[in-house]
């Protein structure tokens, strides 16, 4: 038996087993051309490539990439236990139990997942572990070994990416990069509907959080957001991915490129449980000007009631059922409206809370929408729009333009395509 190398710094695995779906793959995969293994992380991550995570997967949780597939080299559990006989036996001693704890069917099930990976990604996907080291060399020389296909390899692995990551969201918010312009507007005015429509030139920082960014803005067929490290990469991903863009689509030369226009929603400091990266942060409240989308009472409740109400109903029913999902759903909006409690005052929330209750009812036996607007509409009246009001007052001299959710796209249209052109 080939003998299993495991260490918890760098833990690492080779061995000798042919099976079935090895062979298959290694035969379908006879026409593939060679790939070499990668350090060119901007196309890597423009490209969207497939990646499988060869890390445990309690590091894989922690913090990842769009479209990575964890399939580790070592549970959590053998991590740790290599980890302690690492710690105090030494390296050999670590091998040693490597050697124990991967056998038989845990063994060929790890090869399995490997080479399930490799047959379905044979000419876009890349591996990786931590650092590009023994782990993931491991991994690509066990499935050369097996399969006669040297699988490539992310070169510095999952640090060296995070790194790129982090310097490139700090290149891309610089001003001499990106005239960052923020959407605002009182709720209800429709901003992420218009980001959605400018998706060429804007990041969805509330799509990438999977939260809509108020007490009421859990996703319910995605109630857990991202960790906070998977947002910080989408975000600077996204960028990377606007920005290039333009570049593609410029006639300019790179020295004669000016700033270009990237648009993203108003957003408090956090959304959800999500913490904006404070370089995003900062350049917010430091952006190149903001647009104002301004849209009269009964379409802003049009807009409130369809997302809050309506659709949010019928996300909350495909998840749950319909009995347990209106319910869930109903209990959901009354305990936003308890989050906000203080800030509303105690007579307010009873007066809200007595009305939203009396909405459900009417909608569950008449399907009447009626009360949902009256309560939407005291909501607005009573708490968001004063607060955004006076933030707003604070920031006249950053207007670029106003008008309705149509105008300012129509604008931010405009602006952009002649930076395109």
């Amino acid at each position: 038996m080939a003998k299993v190398w495991l260490a918890i710094l760098g833990g690492f695995l080779a061995w000798n087993w042919k099976s079935s779906a090895a062979a298959a793959f290694s035969a379908e995969s006879k026409s593939v051309a060679h790939r070499p293994d990668t350090a060119d992380f901007r196309a890597l991550l423009l490209s969207g490539a497939p990646l499988m995570d060869v890390r445990s997967p309690v590091e894989f949780l922690q913090g990842s990439f769009p479209l990575s597939k964890n399939r580790p080299l070592m549970t959590n559990d053998e991590r740790h236990l290599v980890g302690i006989c690492y710690k105090e036996n030494g390296q050999d001693a670590a091998i040693e139990l490597g050697n124990a704890l991967v056998t038989g069917d845990t063994k060929a099930e790890r090869i399995q997942e490997w080479t399930d990976f490799c047959r379905a990604n044979p000419e876009n996907g890349y591996l990786y572990c931590f650092r590009g080291g023994l782990r993931s060399n491991t991994v690509q020389d066990w499935i050369l070994e097996e399969t006669g296909v040297r699988y490539p390899l992310v070169e510095g692995g999952y640090k060296a990416m995070r790194r790129f990551l982090l310097d490139e969201l700090d290149r891309s918010l610089d001003a001499t990069t990106t005239d960052l312009v923020i959407i605002c507007g009182r709720t209800g005015t429709g901003k992420t509907l218009a980001i959605e429509q400018l998706e060429h030139c804007s990041v969805d920082l509330e799509g990438l959080a999977h939260h809509r960014g108020s007490a009421f803005g859990r996703i319910p067929e995605d109630p857990n957001q991202p960790s906070q490290i998977d947002f910080e990469n989408s975000v600077s991903i996204d960028f990377l991915k606007v920005l290039d863009q333009y570049k593609f689509k410029s006639a300019v030369s790179t020295q004669q490129q000016k700033a270009q226009q990237v648009f993203v929603e108003d957003e408090g400091a956090n959304i959800g449980n999500i913490a904006l990266p404070h370089v995003l942060k900062n350049r917010m409240k430091a952006c190149d000007g903001i647009v104002i989308i301004e849209e009269d009472m009964e379409n802003r409740l049009d807009v409130l009631v369809e997302d809050y109400v309506v659709d949010l109903r019928r996300r909350f029913i495909a998840v749950h059922g319909d009995d347990m999902g209106r319910k869930a759903h109903s209990e959901y909006l009354l305990g936003g409206l308890d989050r906000i409690r203080k800030k509303l005052g105690g007579d307010r929330h009873a007066d809200l809370s007595r009305t939203m209750s009396a909405a459900f009812a009417e909608h569950d036996e008449r399907d009447d929408l009626t009360l949902h607007r009256v309560w939407v509409a005291a909501l607005l009246d009573q708490y968001y729009d004063p607060m955004y009001d006076y933030a707003l007052s604070r920031r006249e001299d950053e207007v670029l333009f106003r008008g309705d959710r149509e105008a300012v796209v129509e604008w931010a249209m405009a602006a952009t395509s002649n930076e395109m052109k």
